[in-house]
């Protein structure tokens, strides 16, 4: 495996002219519940005390590649007043309105659609609302490595050094080196790998020919669709469609209705991704900065502890008392929260529910949500 190259002198300043960022914002983070909701999801919180939405520090990062006039979000209707209040920049034409969710094919496909019609040979760039990026020069060369190989016709993924033998994440393998200018790191993939039992992360932790998929993809438009129309025909076609009226306004509108609640539902690590690993048109770019995609609580109390056997506490004036205890406390509240010799301790306050569990049941908090949903009890969810 190459060393990693050195980024001085290696990544320019500016925007990448062909380049557009597209920010899929959709989905409610279920781990995350009660913080996280279907009126207030995980992207439209402060979950590391930056002081801005995670939205917000997405739209960050991004800026500086594609510039501000290049930025899509793909969001729900509900979300379109808080979307546009976090991101003033964000030009009306560039928003595009999902009338309900239907995963990550058809968001993404969604605006590779509607781009390619505007700019034919137009590049686009998936990353998500919600996730956590530090070391921006190194999420920048990165990025600006994939394009590069997207240009030569690949689809290319960025893939995340392991930190650690995770089973939370699914992984990515590396296979031969591809060589392009303007990517000294980049690889071709072999497989995707489903997200692993602990005995299994630690072999790909040890091996290093494994990363994290973090669920970024750099592609041209038009061969991202070329690989859906082969896969996906029936959700090719109706993007299509939906793409065609989708700068009428009089006509985007009743086009929607008709045609996005029938798009089949499938993420595009299965219509995209996987298949194109298959037949060699995959690459990845070794990520080599801080990455997490907030999954539950036991990564957001790592996320905002850094690592360390503490206690993080996250809220405005929040009231905690603790003694011998570690673990995270989110509250929305007034009220003051003791905590006395518990260790790993999830507490989450909000006016209308509250949380305790630990963070080795974190995960388990989906489950939690799908009862409530059984019960009728949707006012709390």
């Amino acid at each position: 495996m190459r060393p990693a190259p050195t980024m001085v002198g290696a990544m320019a300043d500016s925007a990448i002219d062909d380049f557009y960022a597209v920010i899929p914002a959709g989905g409610i983070g279920s781990r995350l519940w009660p913080l996280s909701r279907a009126d207030a999801p995980k992207f439209l919180h402060d979950l590391t005390g930056s002081g801005q939405t995670l939205l917000r520090d997405t739209w960050d990062r991004l800026a500086p590649l594609s510039g501000e006039e290049r930025i899509a979000v793909v969001t729900g209707r509900a979300h379109r007043a808080a979307v546009e209040r976090e991101l003033p920049g964000v030009p009306d034409h560039n928003v595009f309105l999902e009338s309900e969710p239907r995963d990550s094919s058809a968001a993404i496909g969604l605006a590779a659609a509607i781009l390619v019609r505007r700019e034919p040979d137009v590049i686009i760039g998936s990353f998500a609302a919600d996730h956590v990026i530090r070391q921006t020069r190194q999420f920048e060369f990165a990025v600006r490595q994939a394009v590069a190989v997207a240009r030569e016709g690949y689809i290319c993924t960025i893939g995340i050094q392991p930190s650690e033998a995770s089973v939370g994440f699914g992984y990515i393998k590396q296979a031969g080196e591809l060589i392009v200018d303007g990517a000294p790191e980049a690889y071709m993939v072999e497989r995707f790998v489903e997200k692993p039992d602990l005995d299994t992360a630690k072999q790909y932790f040890e091996d290093r020919a494994y990363l994290w998929n973090a669920g970024m993809f750099i592609t041209r438009a038009d061969v991202l669709l070329a690989e859906l129309a082969v896969n996906e025909p029936e959700l090719h076609a109706g993007l299509l469609e939906l793409a065609e009226a989708w700068d009428d306004r009089d006509r985007r509108g009743p086009a929607v209705d008709r045609l996005w609640p029938s798009l089949k539902k499938i993420a595009i690590d299965y219509s995209v991704a996987e298949p194109a690993a298959e037949k060699g048109r995959l690459a990845v770019i070794p990520g080599h900065f801080d990455w997490d995609d907030v999954g539950d609580f036991a990564s957001l109390s790592k996320l905002n502890s850094h690592g360390r056997n503490e206690l993080a506490i996250l809220g405005e004036d929040a009231r905690v008392l603790a003694d011998a205890s570690s673990g995270i406390v989110v509250t929305q509240t007034k009220r003051v929260i003791s905590l006395i010799g518990v260790r790993d301790i999830v507490v989450v306050d909000t006016p209308d529910a509250l949380l305790v569990t630990t963070a080795e049941n974190a995960q388990r908090v989906k489950g939690v949500v799908d009862a409530l949903k059984l019960t009728g009890r949707g006012d709390v969810l």
